[in-house]
């Protein structure tokens, strides 16, 4: 893992040859482009997409992780089988099935006309909805087994505790339940973004090229532009971003477990 990303760090410090490959002349140039106002907006775009699927993750996500949580033990380990079900498919299929679903005469817009729509058929795939679809549900698996994994940890005697005060369902989730899963939350949540980020096959196939992310502003400068020095300035600062997030993340964690073990 160190090797390819030293390589890759070393070529973001030379210059593009005049015909594609790098010429060894140290240049910070390629870094001070990733900052130009061009690639900054396909950043944030990037990072509005990737956090705006983040959240839905976690939103679908939560209700289901503690569904599972509270059914009988004999039953939990199916329902995650279930859970992690779409991980048995490669990841190309599952984003083209989206294709086949969102398109102009695929299930959605024939289940429209099936129930009395006779309009224009909705442009489903192509839009930043589409992107956005794909990201969650490639990645929601890995949302509901971090927040399960904090649900079937605690002690269910807080929760009886919490309604001997009185409180009832609702406050005591609020109260008690919620802010202990807060570190599998943060890691489910952390862990879409990190991934989407980055992703470059989804924007790609379900976005139709129109909603560039870094991913495949990456991709195309190493095998289209054939610029790999500023493909590999662009990859190193979205890999620190990467390391940032997973960095903060970790520290957070590790201070809520240090504060449970303390009370």
């Amino acid at each position: 893992m160190v090797t390819p990303c030293v390589l890759v760090l070393s070529y973001a410090f030379f210059e593009r040859g005049t015909w594609g490959g790098i010429e060894y002349n140290f240049t910070l140039d390629n870094f001070a482009r990733v900052f130009d106002p061009l690639y900054a907006r396909i950043f944030l775009t990037s990072a509005r997409i990737a956090a705006t699927a983040a959240i839905l993750a976690i939103l679908i996500a939560y209700p289901a992780a503690y569904a599972i949580s509270r059914a009988p033990r004999l039953r939990q380990p199916m329902l995650l089988f279930f859970a992690v079900l779409p991980f048995w498919s490669n990841y190309l299929i599952r984003t083209y099935a989206w294709i086949v679903l969102l398109n102009r005469e695929g299930l959605f817009n024939n289940l429209l006309r099936s129930l009395g729509y006779t309009g224009e058929p909705l442009s489903l795939l192509y839009t930043e909805a589409a992107v956005i679809t794909g990201l969650v549900y490639n990645y929601l698996p890995f949302v509901i087994l971090a927040i399960y994994s904090t649900l079937s940890r605690l002690n269910p005697e807080l929760m009886e505790a919490s309604r001997d005060l009185g409180a009832g369902p609702v406050r005591t989730f609020l109260r008690v339940t919620l802010p202990l899963t807060l570190p599998g939350v943060a890691a489910g949540g952390v862990f879409v973004f990190v991934l989407s980020i980055g992703n470059f096959v989804t924007p790609a196939l379900l976005g139709g090229g129109r909603f560039q992310m870094i991913g495949n502003l990456v991709y195309d400068q190493f095998l289209t532009a054939n610029d790999w020095p500023f493909g590999a300035a662009l990859g190193m600062v979205l890999i620190a971003i990467m390391i940032i997030l997973l960095f903060l993340q970790a520290r957070a964690t590790s201070r809520a477990s240090g504060e449970r073990a303390e009370a």
